[in-house]
């Protein structure tokens, strides 16, 4: 007997079989159960979360001649038929392989036929977000009123691709990715159930390489059980090809500290162990991930899926990062993964790691972030310092310092002096702010240098002609924003909305690249 693959020996036959979706099992059980089966589902998310293993129970469930609470018995002759592939009632189809409009006109013609021998005609229509337009249009009508003995299951990885009108004919489930803890067991409980060992590191590394897939953990498990029978962490590193944790942690050491000749030596050598380029930027994308985390979540139970030996060392690893820096270094690695599908693989990962420990060979906006945090760090080291005036003398937690400047001359009142009325006040203190963002902040302070702003009631407004600040201060993350209104908040003792400041005539306004590669030169000089 040929062997039978992990993932399909122990894919689950039932609903209560169903690993890490039970929101959605417990759902399609109890609909079952009352007798309430829509005419079409649609079953979404990533690879490997059990879309297709549901669509499959669910194809048995309506037809089992004795449901047991909605789940199928597996025993009846219905569910042996099915189970053996003999019902003709049950069609699986592929749509990235028959995705014209004649495949689903065919489809059309065969729905109006009764079942052969089951009660309810089931399509399973796999990757359904590869039809064409005109397919989708021609199932549409089919979709929205079919034949009472007939029922739909859609299954897509990439749901937004669906038209609406299909969307809205299908009652949705959503298959989230599967949690580490979760799949370590079923990796426990196979390798128990097979006769092989598994170490806790080498399940938390399949987990986490699985990406909430039980498919990938499982094929992983197969490829580790043909090497060997005690599967160890290295196991698993060899067998995947993977970069380990100690080459990602001297990769990430080089990167720190500007080393490239070392950092391309590493890459030299991993190449020539066969080590996919592709799969190390995914994996040192991932570690510099768990640097953010660790960076910035302080609670024990990280959501970082690793040994404990590898947390500490990633604990420790991030304690020499600003958060800045991590930031810069994923949207460069982030950005080279397309680039990565056409070009060399080998040699876009040596450039990657060249920029990354020479921010100043770098064009993009993340290489630029990076040199005038840099620059605007070394500004502040070299500047001389002064008692602080009585409203920022040192507290007992931290101690601020105040760079000698000229505060540009603004017309009174101040902030603190306003008489409350709606007009725009200058802010003569935000001098003072600029000062202590040079020091919470840099890149923000630097892109804001040479600004001014006012007080509009509760609003902080800033005028400056850098359109660099507008894309700071709009995107998703709060960084830069939370960082303002804090310096603004320890100079002031209140705290404001921010805004731009709007002039009644603006001047048209400079490309924000260029705006500032110009600040940067600048800087440099």
């Amino acid at each position: 007997m040929a062997y039978q693959a992990l993932y399909r020996k122990y894919r689950p036959k039932t609903f209560s079989d169903v690993y890490g979706q039970e929101h959605i099992t417990e759902t399609l059980k109890s609909e079952l159960s009352s007798g309430k089966i829509v005419h079409a589902y649609l079953f979404t998310g990533t690879r490997g979360t059990g879309k297709t293993t549901c669509a499959k129970i669910l194809a048995k469930a309506v037809n089992c001649l004795n449901n047991n609470d909605g789940d199928p018995c597996g025993e009846c002759a219905m569910c042996t038929a099915i189970a053996n592939d003999e019902i003709t009632d049950i069609c699986e189809i592929d749509a990235a392989s028959n995705n014209g409009v004649d495949d689903i006109r065919i489809l059309r013609e065969q729905v109006n036929f009764s079942p052969s021998a089951a009660k309810y005609r089931v399509y399973i229509i796999d990757e359904v977000h590869m039809l064409s337009v005109s397919a989708f249009n021609a199932l549409l009508k089919t979709l929205e009123e079919p034949p009472p003995h007939v029922i739909f299951i859609l299954a897509t990885t990439e749901v937004h691709k669906l038209p609406a009108t299909i969307l809205s004919r299908c009652q949705r489930f959503d298959f989230r990715r599967i949690d580490p803890e979760k799949i370590c067991a079923r990796i426990k409980y196979i390798a128990d159930n097979e006769g092989f060992s598994v170490t806790d590191e080498a399940m938390n590394l399949i987990a986490a390489t699985a990406d909430g897939g039980m498919r990938d953990a499982l094929s992983i498990l197969d490829l580790c059980a043909s090497v060997t029978k005690d599967i160890t962490e290295d196991t698993v590193v060899s067998v995947c090809a993977m970069a380990g944790n100690d080459y990602l942690i001297k990769l990430a050491d080089c990167i720190k500290a500007k080393n490239t000749e070392d950092a391309l030596m590493l890459l030299n050598s991993l190449h020539n162990s066969s080590v996919d380029m592709l799969r190390l930027l995914g994996e040192l994308t991932n570690h510099y991930r768990d640097l953010m985390i660790a960076k910035i979540v302080k609670d024990d139970n990280l959501p970082i899926v690793c040994s404990t030996k590898k947390l500490d060392q990633i604990k420790l690893q991030a304690q020499k990062y600003e958060l800045s820096e991590i930031l810069s270094i994923l949207e460069i690695l982030q950005n080279t993964a397309p680039k990565m599908q056409n070009g060399n693989h080998r040699t876009e990962m040596e450039m990657t790691v060249i920029r990354l420990c020479n921010p100043k060979l770098g064009n993009d906006l993340a290489s630029l972030e990076a040199r005038i945090s840099a620059l605007e760090t070394n500004n502040i080291s070299k500047q001389p310092i002064i008692n602080q005036p009585p409203h920022e003398q040192p507290t007992n937690e931290t101690e601020h310092i105040k760079e000698i400047t000229e505060p540009e001359k603004v017309p009174e009142p101040t902030a603190k002096q306003s008489d409350g009325n709606n007009a725009d006040t200058p802010l003569v203190e935000w001098e003072d702010i600029l000062v202590l963002l040079k020091k919470t902040c840099p890149i923000i302070a630097g892109v804001l240098k040479g600004s001014t702003a006012y007080i509009k009631g509760e609003r902080l407004l800033i005028d400056t002609k850098n359109e660099q600040f507008r894309s700071l201060i709009n995107s998703e993350t709060a960084t830069y924003r939370d960082a303002i209104r804090k310096a603004a908040f320890d100079v002031l003792g209140t705290t404001y909305k921010l805004g731009p400041y709007k002039p009644k005539s603006e001047d048209v306004k400079d490309d924000p690249l260029k705006s500032f590669s110009n600040r940067l030169k600048d800087l440099e000089k």
